[in-house]
C-alpha cells in the first residue's frame, strides 16, 4: 500500500473518530448553554482562527512540502533547519499575537460584535495560541515524512480530553451567566490542545531523526536560505488562509450588524447566528474529515511526485482524491437533505436549524471538492492562485451577506445563501486553475450516473422514512432509514460500476490495515 493511501486511511479513521467526538462536544454544549451560548462560542472562534492563521504564517503546509522534498533526497540537515527556523518564527509570533489579543479583547467584544458578552470567551481561548502554534510545526514535520499516525492520534486525544471536560466546565460556570459557560467551553478546548501538544512532543522525541537542541542557535543563524524557502511557500499560503480567516472574522460582525439594520435585536441575532454556524454548518461539514485527510496527504505526496517529475502519478492521485470526495460527499448530501429535521431534533432537541441544512446541503458537494483542489494547488506551487481565488470568493460572500441579511425578507437566511455562493465560486475557480496546470480528463458519464444514484437513494430514503419505519420511535425510525439509504446508495454505486473491483480490493486492504 502506497504512503499516500496509507496516510490517507490513517487520517480518515482518526478524522471520523475526531468528528464524532467533536459532534458530541457540540451537542453537549448546545444542550447545556442553548443557541445563545453556542452563538457566543461561534462568534469568538473566527477571531481565534484569524490570529492562528497569522501566527502559523502558512508554515504547516510549507514544512510538509519542504520536509517531503528533503526526505526524498535524504537531506536531514535541511530538515533540521526547517524545524528550527519554523519553531523560532511561530514562537515569536505566538507571543506577540497572544498579548495583542488579550489587550484588544475588550475593544473587539464591545465595538465590533453587537454582543459584549463575547469578552469572556475571548479571554478564555487566548492561551491556546502558543500551544497550537508549536504543535502545528511538529504536525507539519510528521506529515512531510508521510507519518500520519502521530498527528491523527493527537487529534483524537484532544477531542477525548475536551469531551471529558466540556460538560464539567460549562455547568460549573453556567450559574454566573451564559457568557461564562461559553468561556468554560473554551477552557476545555485549551486543555485538550495542551494534552495533544504533550503527546506530539513525546512522539517527536521518540521518532525524530534529527537533534534539535544541539546547535539550535547556529541552525537559526545559518537558516537564511531555509527561511526564504519557507516564506516562498508559506506567504502565499498564508495569504489564501488569511483571506478565508479575515472573511470568517468579519462574518459574525457583518451578520450581527446587518441583522441590527434589519431590526433584529442583539440577543436574537446571536441565537440565529448560533443556529446557522454552531448547529447547521458543523453537521454539513461533518463529512469533510475525508477531504481534510485527503488534502493533508496530497501535499507531501504530490510534492514528492513533482520533485521526481512523475506527472502521471500527480494526475492519478488527484483523480483518486476527487473520486473519494464525490462518493463520500454525495452520500452525505443525500442523508443531510432528506433527514435534516429528525437529525437536528435528535441531536439538539429542536429542528430550528434544519431549514439551513436543507437549503445548503445540495451545494455542499462543492465544499467537499474544495480542500483537495486547494492542496493540489499548494503542492504545485500555485498557492498564489489559490489565494486570489479565495479572495474573490470571500469578497463576494461578505458583500452578499450584507446585501441579503439587511433585508427582513432574508435575514439570517441571506447569510446562509451568501456562504453557499462563496463555496461554489472558490471551488470552481480552484478547479479551473488546476486544469490549466495539469491535464485532467473529466468522466462526465460517471458524474451523471453519480447524481442519478444520489437522487434515487434520496427518494427511496424519504419513502422508507415516511412508510416503512413510520411506526417506530423517532431515533429508530431515523437510524433505520439512514442505514437503508446508505446501503442502497452503495449498492447502486457498485451496480453502475462507479466503484471498481480495484477499489473494492483496496477496501480489503483498508480492513486489514485497521486490524493492525
Amino acid at each position: 500500500m502506497s504512503k499516500f493511501l496509507q496516510g490517507t486511511i490513517v487520517l480518515i479513521v482518526a478524522g471520523l473518530i475526531t468528528r464524532v467526538l467533536g459532534f458530541i462536544n457540540r451537542v453537549v454544549l448546545a444542550r447545556v448553554v442553548g443557541e445563545e451560548g453556542v452563538g457566543l462560542y461561534m462568534m469568538v472562534m473566527p477571531t481565534l482562527f484569524l490570529v492562528m492563521t497569522l501566527t502559523q504564517l502558512g508554515l504547516p503546509v510549507a514544512i510538509s512540502k519542504l520536509v517531503a522534498e528533503a526526505e526524498a533526497v535524504g537531506d536531514r540537515s535541511k530538515i533540521k533547519k526547517i524545524i528550527v527556523v519554523s519553531l523560532s518564527i511561530t514562537s515569536i509570533l505566538s507571543g506577540i499575537f497572544t498579548v495583542a489579543l488579550l489587550m484588544s479583547a475588550s475593544f473587539i467584544s464591545h465595538n465590533l460584535f453587537t454582543d459584549e458578552r463575547t469578552y469572556y470567551p475571548l479571554l478564555a481561548i487566548t492561551p491556546v495560541i502558543p500551544i497550537i502554534a508549536i504543535s502545528s510545526v511538529i504536525r507539519g514535520y510528521f506529515q512531510g515524512l508521510q507519518q500520519m499516525k502521530p498527528a491523527a492520534y493527537s487529534q483524537v486525544i484532544e477531542q477525548v480530553i475536551r469531551i471529558t471536560l466540556i460538560a464539567v466546565c460549562t455547568k460549573a460556570f453556567l450559574p454566573y451567566g451564559v457568557e461564562y459557560a461559553a468561556a468554560g467551553a473554551m477552557i476545555s478546548a485549551v486543555i485538550g490542545e495542551l494534552a495533544s501538544l504533550i503527546y506530539m512532543l513525546s512522539m517527536f522525541k521518540l521518532k525524530k531523526k534529527i537533534r534539535i537542541r544541539r546547535q539550535f542557535l547556529s541552525s537559526v543563524k545559518a537558516g537564511k536560505s531555509t527561511f526564504q524557502d519557507l516564506m516562498r511557500i508559506a506567504l502565499p499560503t498564508t495569504g489564501s488562509r488569511a483571506i478565508g480567516s479575515v472573511a470568517w472574522f468579519l462574518e459574525p460582525i457583518v451578520v450581527a450588524q446587518s441583522l441590527a439594520i434589519a431590526g433584529v435585536t442583539a440577543s436574537i441575532a446571536t441565537k440565529q447566528y448560533g443556529e446557522l454556524t454552531g448547529l447547521a454548518l458543523p453537521l454539513l461539514m461533518l463529512p469533510s474529515f475525508v477531504t481534510v485527510s485527503l488534502s493533508t496527504s496530497l501535499v507531501p505526496a504530490i510534492s514528492e511526485a513533482l520533485a521526481q517529475n512523475k506527472q502521471k502519478q500527480i494526475e492519478y492521485q488527484l483523480h483518486q482524491a476527487l473520486r473519494l470526495s464525490f462518493v463520500t460527499g454525495g452520500l452525505s448530501v443525500v442523508v443531510l437533505y432528506v433527514f435534516a429535521e429528525p437529525l437536528m431534533t435528535l441531536m439538539y432537541g429542536n429542528a430550528n436549524a434544519a431549514v439551513f441544512v436543507k437549503v445548503m446541503a445540495p451545494f455542499f458537494i462543492f465544499y467537499y471538492f474544495q480542500g483537495p483542489l486547494q492542496a493540489v494547488l499548494q503542492a504545485l506551487d500555485l498557492a498564489r492562485a489559490a489565494m486570489i481565488n479565495s479572495f474573490i470568493g470571500a469578497f463576494i460572500k461578505t458583500g452578499l451577506i450584507f446585501l441579503l441579511a439587511t433585508r427582513p425578507s432574508f435575514g439570517i437566511m441571506g447569510a446562509a445563501l451568501a456562504i453557499v455562493v462563496g463555496i461554489l465560486l472558490v471551488t470552481l475557480l480552484h478547479l479551473a486553475t488546476v486544469v490549466k496546470r495539469i491535464s485532467y480528463t473529466f468522466h462526465v458519464r460517471d458524474y451523471v450516473k453519480s447524481f442519478l444514484v444520489m437522487f434515487a437513494s434520496g427518494y427511496a430514503g424519504h419513502f422508507s422514512y415516511m412508510h416503512f419505519f413510520h411506526t417506530q420511535p423517532l431515533s429508530v425510525r431515523t437510524l433505520a432509514s439512514i442505514v437503508f439509504t446508505s446501503l442502497l446508495y452503495l449498492l447502486l454505486l457498485v451496480c453502475l460500476k462507479l466503484v471498481t473491483k480495484e477499489e473494492l480490493k483496496r477496501f480489503n486492504v483498508f480492513r486489514r490495515f485497521i486490524k493492525r
